[in-house]
């Protein structure tokens, strides 16, 4: 056997303890929430003035900061004076592309979190383990945690919105229901780019409790109905399209087909399903899915699949593929009832 050069040996090590580093990204959750890349949007300020902004502990933030400067996120431009780089610029709330609430630190995610080492001995999910319920369960009885997951969500359909509308097109359809919508985030912005659309917004009560008031900034109500009710019970029928956002990986496979039936309950003929979806590439390439993967399974123990697993998905669910449409963060995927003539957008 030969051995590793001592220079790429070391290499080695830093880059592993880099990627095993867990307090960057818990810094960077907590710096985000204090909202200190807001307090920086007009250029570099003295960290004792960043923390009497954001009700922070002076000579503790200083720490957090210069934890965070070494990665390039902020930057220490003189000593505890702070300022914005490239990649602290999407923390900000009024960046285009905020980030701020996408990295939510909740102590109900650590605490299971804490228990991976059993989710990969038995393939369970730690949460309910940790809680006594389960993730969605836990939710609707946390609400402070239930938004939160809600802001985060919101936060990534920023994103999802300039990938996946201009890979579909959606002119050519009516009525759109987005299935476990969740506060009507991503269907606001669908409605607002295509104003002859109308929505219907399907989620559980407490989920849907926030959407009139997001659907009417956005000027879309007049053209949206929020359904309070879950996609285990049959759906409002005959839309043109129906939308599953990245809800399936929240679900294991005899519970992914069940949603997947009720839709194809409520679809006519002509009906299509859109998964939006992160999917599991083969080989060793990095792709975020396969991240939240392991996220997944510790909150819920569902996963994200293959391509080849969600097709068994529609397969069982008697619904047929008619298009894989791939966009730089989700994969726009097209079903309709099995019977039916395929079509082609």
């Amino acid at each position: 056997m030969v051995l590793a050069r001592p220079r790429a040996d070391l290499e080695a090590l830093t880059r592993l303890t880099e990627l095993a580093d867990y307090i960057v990204p818990f810094t960077v959750r907590v710096v985000a929430d204090l909202g200190v890349a807001d307090q920086l949007a007009d250029g570099p300020r003295p960290v004792a003035e960043l923390a009497d902004a954001t009700g922070a502990h002076a000579p503790a933030l200083l720490r957090a900061l210069r934890a965070l400067a070494g990665k390039g996120i902020f930057t220490e431009v003189e000593p505890e004076v702070f300022a914005l780089t490239p990649l602290a610029e999407p923390l900000r709330a009024d960046h285009p592309l905020s980030l701020r609430d996408a990295y939510p630190l909740l102590a109900a995610d650590v605490r299971a979190w804490a228990g991976l080492d059993r989710c990969l001995r038995t393939g369970e999910a730690a949460f309910p383990r940790v809680h006594g319920a389960d993730y969605w369960s836990y939710l609707e009885r946390h609400p402070a945690d239930s938004l939160a997951v809600d802001r985060w969500m919101s936060s990534l359909t920023k994103l999802h919105l300039r990938t996946v509308l201009p890979a579909w097109p959606w002119a050519q359809a009516r009525e759109v229901v987005d299935v476990g919508g969740g506060d009507g985030a991503f269907l606001a912005g669908l409605l607002t780019r295509y104003r002859h659309l109308r929505g219907v917004l399907l989620d559980l009560p407490h989920v849907v409790a926030a959407a009139p008031a997001l659907l009417d900034r956005a000027a879309v109500t007049d053209r949206c109905r929020v359904v309070p009710g879950s996609f285990f019970d049959p759906l409002p029928a005959g839309a043109d399209l129906y939308v599953l956002k990245t809800i399936l990986p929240g679900w294991d496979d005899a519970q992914a087909t069940a949603i997947l039936r009720r839709v194809a309950e409520a679809m006519r003929p002509e009906s299509r399903l859109l998964l939006l979806e992160a999917i599991v590439p083969a080989g060793d390439a990095f792709d975020v899915a396969k991240l939240v993967d392991v996220h997944t399974l510790v909150l819920t123990a569902g996963r994200h699949r293959t391509h080849a697993e969600l097709l068994d998905l529609l397969s069982d669910a008697g619904l047929r593929l008619d298009r894989v449409v791939g966009t730089p963060t989700l994969t726009v995927i097209a079903a309709g009832p099995a019977g039916a003539r395929p079509t082609t957008p």
